[in-house]
């Protein structure tokens, strides 16, 4: 059953914005999507108005909620763009009822048509809005790190939330106000002061205060920060961002020129609301004019299929997701809720946004094998880069005007970019160097350096860290006239071929450094894609971390660690599995793994983009933090020295790899036999593999 509450009729998808968007919305116009007749906006909220005011896009939807109920319910909820407008300046005035502007303000209300609203409206009421994703009110622990982190350094003036999920709070604030680990945040809790969402919505609900205003536009200006949103905190401990709403306006701008968008776009999206990508695809909406269609992330991971059923219910044109989306949809995202099967049309998708690097060409090329039937045209894909630090958007090498060429591979890997000519006079919006770590000298063609951005989307820098600021927002390129600022990205790229694309490789910080004369080390993910290959029937994909560690038994040095999450009531040999990720790794980028972690479902840290967190499973491994189902450690010359398998009730008389990892000290057994002691159950045993 599917339900449309509020609903005008759709439109139909832009196959060329000149020949289909102007003919239909605008029969008197033939212009390009930065129409002078409807002038860019210096802050994205100010483009509200102007749609709402024109009859073209008064009443049709801007954004529809679509929610997808486990029994077998659904519901589509939609906003049209004089609604949205209309409640934007509504819940403006009830925030400046209690706040003033150029207050923090903490959001952590539930994803959907709620957090959009409230999202806008922080701009318009010129606030700074630090949006976080809403940890379980029940239990504090470490998904509440973050938002302690941000309380503490964003310094709220206020907290907006459901009304419901505020009471939850402030029950489990007072009851843990004794708790020794989470006195402190319930402290931080109950000094908030604390808005309800619901409120906020209702006319006149805030009355007068000390930051509302007669008349006029007291939204944010162009050089005011309107947003604080974090790093990812995959390589590091997540930083806050601080972005203004220009530079926002600016990369949502050359993304929609990027992206070819324009009102007849029709967007499909399931990525979180809060930062990075799912949250700027929001302000691309409004400035192209378009159609979203939001789901919840919860929703998209309950059954992958809802994706590539909303694509097809919405005529979508254009869908961002992250790469590790594709095998996800692959294994487990083919039925419909109860079995049934949905028809699947494709053929609208002009952008099939790929993000979070690396983008493998093989899994992309599998996914569209698998969907050509439904529509699904390879030219489509669009594989992109971005990162907090620049808002988002960076770059993208989908090709609008050569859909037929394929698009080349490097390195297993899809490029993010196409770079302009050398000596090319015009300037791009958004420029990439590849350059010379240590020098800042820009590098040849065919040669890996790091990735620098120069653009007017630029970041203001991180909150509350000048030295942290000055070294990523203040690089200059030696030689360069005027000095342009570059923004270092901590990626690291090549630029191949006459079409100068550029392949972004891996981040700096993931490289493993190997031992060995001429090794300058290999990307984190090349060896956990060939370790994930090995067993893909038995391993979690996206669920393997590898990282280098150090050594003290029987000798220092230098040796990969790859831990690794099995597939829920995956059995067999776990040994044997542990040498086949063993080989797949030697035999596919002549790596040699030193240990093999086997591990429960969710045990390997992330992010909340889905990221993995290897320094975090480095530190956890180490402590003993992850619940390890088997281990298997390896010499020199890929022979077991030892595994690990538990079992209860059986006497600890070995070491765990992660003691020796530790560089404790160790067992010194026959180099000729392997050796196998149990940690599942911490009661670790010895028994000969002979």
């Amino acid at each position: 059953m599917i339900g449309i509450i509020s609903c005008t009729p759709f439109p139909i998808p832009c196959v060329s914005y000149k020949e289909e968007c102007n003919k239909k919305h605008f029969p008197a116009m033939f212009t390009e999507n930065y129409d002078p007749c409807y002038p860019d906006q210096p802050v994205v909220d100010r483009y509200l108005p102007v749609w709402a005011k024109l009859p073209a896009f008064a009443a049709k939807p801007a954004f529809i909620w679509a929610d997808d109920n486990e029994d077998a319910t659904s519901s589509r909820t939609a906003l049209t763009y004089s609604q949205l407008d209309s409640a934007v300046e509504r819940m403006a005035r009830n925030l400046l009822a209690t706040l003033r502007r150029g207050d923090a303000v903490l959001v952590l209300a539930s994803p959907g048509l709620r957090l959009v609203k409230l999202l806008f409206a922080c701009q318009r009421a010129g606030l700074t809005a630090v949006p976080v994703i809403p940890p379980d009110p029940a239990r504090f622990g470490p998904a509440h790190t973050h938002l302690l982190r941000a309380v503490s350094q964003t310094k709220p003036s206020a907290a907006v939330a459901d009304a419901g999920y505020i009471d939850a709070v402030t029950k489990t604030a007072a009851a843990a106000a004794g708790g020794e680990s989470s006195g402190r945040l319930a402290a931080m809790l109950r000094s908030l002061r604390w808005l309800a969402v619901d409120e906020l919505e209702r006319e006149g609900g805030g009355g007068r205060g000390p930051g509302s205003v007669a008349a006029g536009y007291v939204g944010c200006g162009p050089d005011d920060v309107y947003l604080i949103q974090y790093t990812s905190g995959a390589t590091g401990v997540p930083k806050p961002v601080m972005v203004t709403a220009g530079s926002a306006a600016h990369n949502v701008r050359a993304a929609r020129k990027a992206y070819d968008l324009c009102p007849s776009s029709v967007v499909v999206s399931w990525l979180p609301q809060y930062h990075d990508c799912g949250l700027m695809f929001l302000l691309l909406t409004v400035a192209a004019g378009a159609m979203c269609v939001l789901a919840s992330p919860a929703a998209f991971l309950r059954r992958p299929r809802l994706w590539l059923e909303l694509v097809t219910e919405f005529a979508a044109t254009c869908t961002p997701v992250p790469s590790f989306a594709l095998p996800l949809v692959l294994r487990r995202g083919r039925l419909s809720a109860h079995g049934r099967q949905r028809p699947l049309e494709l053929g609208s998708l002009r952008n099939l946004i790929l993000i979070n690097e690396p983008i493998y060409a093989s899994r992309v090329a599998e996914f569209v094998r698998a969907f050509r039937g439904h529509g699904l045209r390879a030219e489509s894909v669009s594989p992109s880069y971005g990162l907090a630090e620049n808002c988002t958007f960076v770059s993208t090498a989908w090709r609008a005007t050569s859909c037929s060429d394929v698009l080349p591979s490097y390195m297993k890997l899809l490029p993010s970019a196409r770079l302009s000519p050398p000596g090319d006079v015009a300037a791009p919006e958004i420029e990439i160097a590849v350059v010379d770590e240590e020098t800042g000298e820009p590098v040849p063609d065919g040669v890996e350096g790091e990735v620098w951005v120069s653009s007017q989307s630029n970041a203001s820098g991180y909150l509350g860290h000048p030295s942290a600021t000055r070294e990523a927002f203040c690089a200059r390129v030696p030689g360069r006239a005027g000095g342009a600022c570059f923004m270092r990205t901590g990626d690291r790229g090549v630029v191949i071929g006459q079409e100068r694309f550029l392949y972004v490789v891996g981040r700096s910080a993931d490289v493993l450094a190997l031992d060995g004369a001429g090794r300058r080390g290999v990307h984190a993910h090349y060896v956990e894609a060939a370790a994930f290959g090995a067993a893909p029937d038995l391993l979690r994909g996206g669920c393997v971390a590898a990282f280098t560690t150090s050594t003290a038994w029987p000798l220092s040095k230098t040796e990969v660690a790859v831990v690794a999450e099995i597939q829920k009531g995956s059995g067999g040999d776990h040994r044997e599995l542990c040498d086949r990720v063993k080989e797949a790794v030697w035999r596919e980028e002549s790596v040699r793994v030193g240990l093999v972690v086997l591990v429960d479902g969710g045990e390997v840290p992330k992010t909340t983009s889905g990221k993995l967190r290897r320094g975090a499973a480095r530190e956890m491994l180490l402590a003993g933090k992850l619940r390890v189902v088997f281990e298997a450690r390896y010499d020199d010359g890929g022979r077991t020295v030892a595994g690990v398998r538990g079992d209860e009730g059986e006497e600890k008389t070995g070491k765990s790899a992660a003691g020796w990892l530790a560089g404790g000290e160790g067992m010194e057994p026959d180099m000729g036999l392997a050796l196998a002691f149990g940690s599942a159950s911490r009661r670790l045993r010895l028994k000969s593999f002979l």
